[in-house]
């Protein structure tokens, strides 16, 4: 096991790279698609989403990929995967639009990328809303400020407007108008022609594609079906193609969040399957349609239990916090709750190792 950081866009530099070799990390798992710039999982609602995706960025390319592994390097760091596509990369492959076919080859190469300059995995969230619909309140052990979802308090049903994806915009002079109602067997009919298509590739770069369940978990968000929102929908993935390449961005907060299964049980299961790639190591209380991200240790995961099963089948990934409640004495909140997390995980993993 490795105890690794979750870098957006604009940490992907010195300062935030020696943060993480001083908290213990030894992986990084970064983010290139610019969605968090001004606040790590955003508020949105009907009215507010993540801003813009930006066509043609620049830094997805070999050099800068390459450029980013010396700099980590020189704190002791290994990156181990990429989190998520840019969403107006691949719109009309959720879509099924009219340049699907355009914007696959355009992926496929952007795989051969990642295995060309030695990077593991790939996360990604096959969605057509995306994450959506978090709020932000004061709910975490002594007042401290994170994330939540509550149903109540949205229009859950809200049609998502045409030029948006993924909780982005990706096409800001589109006409108005909404994205027709996307129904579950739709959803998996696009899932299972990206997998066929992304999958041979993958493989062949070395590259493992790393399938993140839904955030929030709901069975329908904004007239648009979830692919796994229940942790045995993860199952129907590997029965689509069993390919090597076939992997998990296992999180453990949106799993728990599910009304089906036992997570200790749904952990030990595709472990045993091989299917995890990496994991998101974070806690919760509550499930949907309510529930609130808390500190690493005040959640209904036992995650010194969790750990071990991790342990009992020798994962040899990448653990990380992905996001944690912000701690709000002193410096930087976010580097506080992190640095609070990763001290957490490297005690459990110390603990587990010495019996």
């Amino acid at each position: 096991m490795h105890i690794g950081l979750g870098l957006y866009r604009h940490m992907l530099n010195a300062e935030y790279f020696s943060f993480a070799q001083q908290i213990g990390c030894s992986h990084l798992i970064i983010h290139l698609a610019d969605y968090y710039s001004h606040q790590v999982v955003t508020a949105t609602d009907e009215k507010h989403n993540y801003g813009e995706s930006r066509k043609d960025d620049e830094i997805w390319n070999d050099e800068y990929l390459l450029s980013l592994k010396e700099l980590a390097s020189r704190f002791g760091l290994t990156i181990y995967g990429i989190e998520n596509f840019n969403p107006v990369d691949w719109y009309d492959v959720l879509l099924d639009g009219p340049r699907k076919e355009e914007q696959m080859a355009h992926l496929k190469e952007i795989i051969r990328m990642v295995g060309r300059v030695g990077i593991k995995s790939f996360g990604y969230n096959f969605s057509i809303a995306g994450v959506w619909g978090h709020q932000h309140k004061h709910v975490a052990r002594g007042g401290a400020e994170s994330v939540c979802f509550d149903a109540s308090v949205l229009n859950i049903d809200a049609p998502i407007p045409n030029g948006q994806i993924w909780n982005m915009t990706y096409d800001s002079s589109t006409s108005e108008g909404f994205i027709p109602p996307v129904s579950s067997e739709e959803l998996w009919r696009r899932y299972e022609w990206f997998l066929k298509e992304i999958l041979p590739v993958a493989e062949k770069s070395g590259v493992e594609m790393a399938l993140h369940p839904d955030d929030p978990p709901m069975p329908c968000l904004r007239q648009a079906a979830r692919l796994v929102y229940q942790p045995e929908l993860y199952q129907r993935v590997i029965e689509i193609d069993s390919s090597p390449a076939n992997k998990f961005e296992f999180c453990m907060g949106s799993l728990q969040e599910m009304t089906h299964g036992d997570i200790y049980q749904v952990t030990r299961e595709y472990l045993k399957q091989g299917r995890i790639s990496y994991v998101h190591f974070r806690n919760v209380k509550g499930k949907v349609p309510c529930y609130d991200e808390v500190f690493i240790d005040e959640g209904d995961i036992d995650m010194y239990k969790a750990l071990r099963i991790f342990a009992e089948y020798d994962f040899d990934g990448v653990l990380i916090p992905d996001h944690t409640p912000l701690i709000t004495h002193g410096g930087d909140p976010w580097k506080a709750g992190m640095a609070y997390a990763v001290g957490y995980m490297n005690a459990l993993v110390k603990v587990i190792e010495e019996g």
